[in-house]
């Protein structure tokens, strides 16, 4: 049975401990919005709650030695500390001179506020929509193992839950099997955003294909062509393994299997759009096999090498769409672009504080599945 977020989150005695929201330095943003849904719903349940953010910061000295603070008690709370470690956009003074934080310094600054609460709160979950060290999940050669020592120093420190979103690869749960660990998937928030920004487009076999970017990203591609009820293909990375270019085998080229994409339109979704190179090589792949528009989705839109290789990809015609989510830092020339969708998840994540705050199941407030279909009947497709 679904419920309303308002019915769990205030109109209940379930609570497990009064709720409250930490965010660090590059956060603020989306814990701001995921606050303003939380004291909606506390105020239509008849509470009188301004906010659940409690104030903190993590100043640095000159020498760039930092430390964690809490401005205001957390004893006794439900703590949610919210960080994005993929925000490059904040500073700190060292030296005299302008550093930019790096996922290192995001992480660092994590550690810095669990130890400010001192094992006073009633438990601490992290929200870490892009997990730290993600990107580095397997050992191929002599390498460190980022990610898994990560969870495991977190769950050393009391750390009860972390939540994240579309991990570059879940089985990094494996590191802490004793700990809550969700790794979520927007997929009702994508197509919400795909249809509400693409007036034209059809759903069905003879006009629309989800198109897999590699092997890695099958499973979420066979999600989507499933619930949309159409075909799939995919690509392959034919790769250089004489060579190593930046800790990998280069990729040599970008294979295609599947149906025709002949007039159809193509939506490929991945977990990280980083430099951007391979999703302009699938595009002008598949523009070369006569599709008709390209749509691309990534959780994380990070853009490492700029935006003008895409400028020119969508003036071209080549691409008609990218969309990616508020779960990381957007530049602001990012947002200006005309092929760029935003996909807002802050709803989403509110669902999930709500639900762990009163040790339910997150399917008792909102199932993916059945909005997707609401969804497409509303569309008509």
């Amino acid at each position: 049975m679904i419920v309303k977020a308002s019915e769990v989150l205030f109109n209940s005695e379930k609570s497990v401990a009064p709720l409250g929201i930490i965010a660090l330095q590059g956060a603020t943003e989306l814990a701001g919005k995921i606050d303003e849904y939380l004291v909606g719903w506390a105020k239509k349940g008849g509470y009188d709650f301004e906010t659940f953010l409690i104030k903190n910061q993590c100043p640095r000295f000159a020498s760039g030695d930092g430390k964690g603070i809490i401005e205001s008690t957390v004893r006794g709370k439900d703590i949610f500390i919210v960080v994005d470690v993929g925000n490059y956009s904040c500073t700190y003074q060292m030296f005299g001179r302008e550093n930019y934080m790096s996922p290192d310094d995001h992480y660092q600054d994590l550690k810095r506020i669990i130890q400010a609460i001192s094992g006073k709160a009633f438990r601490i979950n992290v929200i870490m929509p892009i997990l730290y060290g993600g990107r580095q999940h397997k050992r191929s050669y002599r390498e460190s193992l980022d990610c898994a020592c990560a969870l495991q120093e977190l769950q050393s420190m009391g750390v009860s839950n972390i939540v994240t979103f579309d991990a570059h690869d879940p089985r990094v749960h494996n590191a802490i099997p004793l700990m809550g660990f969700d790794n979520v998937i927007p997929s009702y928030q994508v197509l919400k955003a795909l249809f509400n920004n693409v007036d034209d487009l059809v759903i069905n076999k003879d006009e629309f294909m989800v198109v897999s970017p590699d092997e890695g990203a099958l499973n979420r591609n066979m999600y989507y062509a499933s619930v949309l009820g159409v075909d799939m293909g995919m690509f392959y990375k034919r790769r250089d393994y004489s060579r190593i270019v930046d800790g990998r085998n280069p990729i040599v080229a970008h294979e295609y299997l599947g149906n025709t994409v002949e007039g159809k339109d193509i939506f490929v979704a991945d977990d990280i759009i980083s430099s951007g190179e391979s999703v302009l090589d699938i595009a002008y792949a598949l523009k070369a096999k006569h599709a008709r528009r390209f749509f691309a989705y990534g959780t994380y839109a990070l853009y490492t090498n700029g935006l003008e290789k895409f400028d020119k990809a969508y003036e071209e015609g080549y691409i008609s769409g990218v969309f990616g989510t508020n779960l990381t830092y957007r530049s602001p020339e990012l947002l200006k672009r005309p092929w760029f969708h935003e996909v807002d998840v802050s709803k989403y994540i509110s669902y999930f504080i709500a639900s762990i705050n009163h040790d339910v199941s997150i399917s008792t407030v909102i199932d993916p599945h059945e909005k997707i279909k609401t969804l497409l009947e509303s569309h008509k497709f």
